[in-house]
């Protein structure tokens, strides 16, 4: 019986991960609250003002190497600062859609963010968290089964700083 239940849970969180990228016109007004907080803005065109990039380190629980995050959004630039400095308090976490080609700026991993789908959330589904170094790990089952449609928003996700450009 706990298995039915347990599947049924995982199609349930599929269904909200093809539901709401399946309709970007709601994307704006459902990110900041639903419990995917992501959905489609990673596909979405984004309307905020393109600025020159900002870097931060991140890290997990288990994570011995800092995971470098790029922003390109003057609004989430702001936000993480905010984050750092202690001001914000409720969207702390880090989340967006893997790439699994090493970047320039985030060489200690062979997976980095896709700028554009990096966002921040307070609470999210269970499917998309992993911890660094487990996705590291299993690079290569992610975007399947294991954090569905590349999106990874770790729950124990930390920014700890802003790092200077590559």
């Amino acid at each position: 019986m706990r298995r039915f239940f347990t599947g049924i849970g995982y199609l349930a969180a599929l269904a909200v991960i093809a539901t709401t990228m399946a309709a970007p016109a709601q994307a704006t007004a459902t990110t900041r609250a639903c419990s995917m907080p992501f959905s489609a803005q990673a596909d979405a065109p984004s309307r905020a003002t393109t600025v020159e990039p900002a870097y931060f380190t991140m890290t997990t629980v288990g994570s011995r190497l800092p995971f470098v995050i790029k922003l390109t959004d003057a609004e989430k630039i702001e936000h993480a600062r905010r984050i750092i400095s202690g001001k914000e308090t409720e969207r702390t976490h880090v989340l967006g859609r893997i790439v699994k080609t090493q970047a320039p700026y985030n060489p200690s991993y062979g997976f980095h963010l896709d700028p554009n789908t990096i966002d921040f959330f307070q609470v999210a589904i269970e499917v998309c968290d992993a911890s660094l170094p487990y996705v590291e790990e299993h690079l290569d089952e992610a975007c399947g089964a294991f954090l569905p449609g590349c999106f990874f928003c770790p729950w124990t996700s930390k920014l700890v700083a802003e790092v200077s450009a590559p």
